[in-house]
């Protein structure tokens, strides 16, 4: 099978059943090394998404991958909205959120009780839900779909780098397949090729941090619809300590086709062959679900607690992404998000580079802002599992104590930490903002992600922010008021000095729409515009292509876009590689 044909069957298929063909390239046949301007090694989430994003840019990339099937068993499951929002400008959000099980809702036990819930999106005027649970081998699926849609992709299965060689300005790569091996140059390369990572290896870098002894079984299961899966909602349930499972801790989420993903935790003795056994799971599946429940079971691992990154992510024209860069221990959902996270935060930024609006000093800026934020996600992720599986009597008679606190104390709900869970990192320092000069109010500070919400289009139709922006281009949000023309005919002429620049008109609802040459006007109809970003008439949010915001002001003075322009590509001259701390 081939990606095209995969997509005309949209779903209609088994997919861990789907096998990919080979197929020679050209570039095996060639007398010199190819040079292609990006190469992806790994097919997996990040992978996909950083070619496809580069690919919808309208640059050209080869993606390698050493398999030729879609991940084996559910593996990531939780993904979360800013995820989603990623894979809505790329086109395959509506897919994933439509298959996937949506939630916002967790609650925490403690023994045979619950002590408290939590709610992760309490407030109203977003697109998407707080999370979706969704085996990984559909999100692979649904991205290579819209793979399938655009020209400037090619994905070669069965391809394995086996060697690496970087030079001054590309790196050499040898490639076995089935028919032998062949050379081929890229002027860039990823490795989004997992936490083993052979790139990492050949290059002969680490990944340094912690090994938690602790081990954790998955257990998917399968229940027939209405027998007995009526007893759990799409919720996120954590119990510290249940009668069913004493002294350990355990995780239940639902996933899609009456699917369960069930954690528990086992203790550092414990040995994996044998907690795998089928004998040996079903018990403790059983002592959850109680007596006559049937089920199957899907799927079956065992894994350890890590927290590990490598202390750069850049490595001249090697780059590293996802587990290849960073690992986290699961509970969080931190890995696959902050990874499709790290291919967003590169695409636009290669892009820029190869299209020549930015020098190749901008893609330092990758390091320091991803960097930044894996030292974010393996810092909750240690608290998290030092919580979860305490390592001595004195730490665990503490988590104990703060637990029972928690059924009727809202302080001690703040310590409880069942795994603090995935949101992406505001990129505070980033030697891509702009410091603010005027005053505000809110999260929506330089380095932040642009906060989703609803408005209408220039027909009075709904939309959404987000959906407005696709990416490919920096853009402007300018709250009308005043003069806006002649601060629109600013914005622009002071951006086409620069690099292309979308801007949008944001009206109130008790203002008249006006339109404007080369610019879309929304209607901020509920005010959510308004209040996130506390803005006010005149208030202008320029906002780079990966939708984090890299400036805001007032009333910009003459000059003031530009200049943040030119920061926000690396081109002011002080470098990019500063910290994003």
């Amino acid at each position: 099978m081939d990606i095209a044909e995969l997509a005309r069957l949209g779903g209609r298929v088994d997919y861990q059943q789907v096998a990919f063909d080979y197929r020679r390239s050209p570039d095996q046949d060639a007398a010199e090394p190819v040079r292609h301007p990006v190469v992806v090694v790994g097919a997996g989430p990040v992978g996909l998404t950083l070619a496809l994003d580069l690919a919808q840019r309208g640059q050209r990339v080869v993606l390698l991958d050493n398999d030729h099937r879609l991940s084996t068993g559910s593996r990531a499951i939780c993904f979360a909205k800013r995820t989603l929002e990623i894979w809505d400008r790329l086109g395959c959000g509506d897919r994933m959120v439509a298959k996937g099980v949506s939630w916002k809702r967790g609650r925490v036990f403690f023994r045979h009780e619950e002590i408290y819930d939590f709610d992760l999106l309490p407030e109203d005027g977003h697109e998407r839900p707080a999370f979706i649970n969704l085996q990984q081998y559909y999100a692979e699926a649904y991205l290579l779909e819209r793979c399938a849609a655009l020209p400037h992709l090619e994905i070669r299965w069965l391809n394995k780098v086996v060697a690496v060689d970087p030079h001054a300005d590309h790196v050499r790569l040898t490639v076995e397949t089935p028919e032998g091996e062949y050379r081929l140059e890229a002027q860039y390369l990823a490795a989004c090729d997992g936490s083993r990572s052979p790139v990492r290896q050949m290059l002969g870098l680490e990944s340094k941090g912690r090994v938690f002894k602790d081990r954790f079984l998955i257990a998917d299961i399968r229940m027939q619809p209405g027998v007995g899966e009526e007893a759990f909602a799409p919720e996120r349930w954590f119990w510290f300590d249940p009668p069913f499972h004493p002294k350990q801790s355990v995780l239940l989420h639902m996933q899609p086709d009456h699917v369960w993903r069930i954690d528990f935790q086992l203790g550092w003795d414990a040995d994996p062959e044998e907690a795998k056994k089928p004998e040996n799971v079903i018990p403790r599946v059983r002592a959850l679900l109680g007596p006559g429940r049937p089920f199957e079971l899907e799927w079956v691992s065992v894994y350890t607690f890590s927290c590990l990154r490598m202390e750069r992510f850049r490595h001249g024209h090697v780059f590293f992404a996802g587990d290849s860069a960073h690992l986290v221990s699961p509970f969080g959902a931190r890995g696959a998000n902050s990874g499709i996270q790290d291919a967003e935060n590169l695409a636009w930024k290669l892009a820029a580079v190869l299209r020549g609006e930015a020098d190749d000093a901008l893609l330092d800026s990758y390091g320091a802002e991803r960097e930044y934020a894996a030292d974010e996600n393996i810092r909750n992720s240690t608290r998290s599992t030092d919580f979860i599986t305490p390592k001595s009597e004195v730490s665990r008679l503490f988590r104990d104590a703060v637990l029972d606190l928690a059924k009727d104390h809202a302080f001690a709900r703040r310590l409880v930490n069942s795994g603090r869970l995935s949101v992406p990192a505001t990129l505070l320092g980033s030697p891509l903002n702009t410091p603010d000069t005027d005053a505000f109010q809110g999260a929506m500070v330089p380095g932040a992600p642009a906060a989703d919400a609803p408005v209408l289009d220039a027909e009075g139709r709904a939309a959404w922010l987000l959906r407005l922006l696709d990416g490919r281009r920096f853009a402007a949000m300018v709250f009308a008021g005043g003069d806006t023309a002649q601060r629109v005919r600013r914005l622009q002429s002071e951006a086409d000095e620069v690099t292309g620049l979308d801007v949008l008109v944001v009206h109130a609802v008790s203002q008249p729409p006006v339109s404007l040459d080369g610019a879309r006007v929304l209607v901020d109809e509920q005010g959510w515009l308004a209040r996130r970003y506390d803005a006010t008439p005149g208030t202008v949010y320029l906002l780079r292509p990966d939708q984090h915001v890299c400036a805001r002001w007032r009333d910009p003075a003459p000059g003031a876009v530009a200049a943040a322009l030119r920061r926000a590509l690396g081109r002011d001259g002080g470098g990019a590689r500063g910290g994003a701390r």
